[in-house]
């Protein structure tokens, strides 16, 4: 799907000052009983919900839906605006609590519009992951693609990460987190680059079925 990114304007660059709070908040969240499953979306502002209402973002959304369905699920926001690669890292320990079951990473739409080298963008994301494996939980990797202004040179080193990385990792990719909303105006918040509630609900009715595979995977293992 063609899409349109327009160059940042404060949105993706500027980290939220409750990134502080957000160990506490997280692990407040990621205290349901034995048997619920734990799960962390742990990003930035496409995850943090940016402009969007308390039950609007893609964390809060993705849990009704999995509820709907039966699941007994918590899943914590860990998104943080205007969050690159290097700071997931960098907060990766206290934003992501041992106990977590899954975690969906999405993180280098903001490394793209910085143009930070792709090189970077994976280290640090292939650091995540491996961190994340080592503790025991799932991964689920939110593939991003390079905006067409900022060239076929960086987008051929740019969108490659990311199918990379899931196949290095044998993890589950989802290869565009933005794939049904991007171009889209009706499921655009006004910056044109942020998913409106409708546009959350869309990309939670697609990504769905990836994550319920890696809930059915996840409790085969404990039974």
């Amino acid at each position: 799907m063609a899409f349109k990114f327009f160059r940042p304007s404060g949105h993706f660059t500027n980290i939220s000052f409750a990134a502080t709070a957000l160990a506490l908040a997280v692990c407040m969240a990621v205290t349901a009983r034995a048997d619920t499953i734990d799960i962390v979306g742990f990003g930035d502002s496409l995850m943090a919900g940016y402009n969007l209402g308390p039950d609007e973002g893609f964390p809060e959304q993705l849990e009704d839906a999995l509820r709907a369905e039966g699941y007994d699920v918590a899943i914590a926001n860990a998104g943080v605006s205007g969050d690159t690669s290097s700071g997931g890292l960098s907060r990766l320990e206290w934003s992501v609590p041992e106990t977590a079951d899954i975690v969906l990473v999405e993180l280098g739409a903001n490394d793209m519009l910085r143009g930070i080298p792709p090189a970077s963008t994976e280290q640090n994301l292939d650091r995540m992951i491996a961190m994340l494996k080592e503790r025991g939980q799932h991964v689920i990797l939110a593939g991003m693609l390079a905006a067409p202004n900022l060239g076929e040179d960086y987008a051929a080193a740019f969108n490659p990460i990311f199918p990379a990385l899931a196949e290095k990792h044998e993890i589950p990719l989802i290869p565009f987190f933005l794939d049904v909303v991007a171009a889209e105006p009706a499921l655009l918040l006004e910056d044109g680059m942020h998913p409106n509630a409708a546009g959350v609900a869309r990309m939670v009715e697609r990504i769905l079925p990836i994550v319920r595979e890696v809930i059915d995977e996840h409790q085969k293992e404990d039974t």
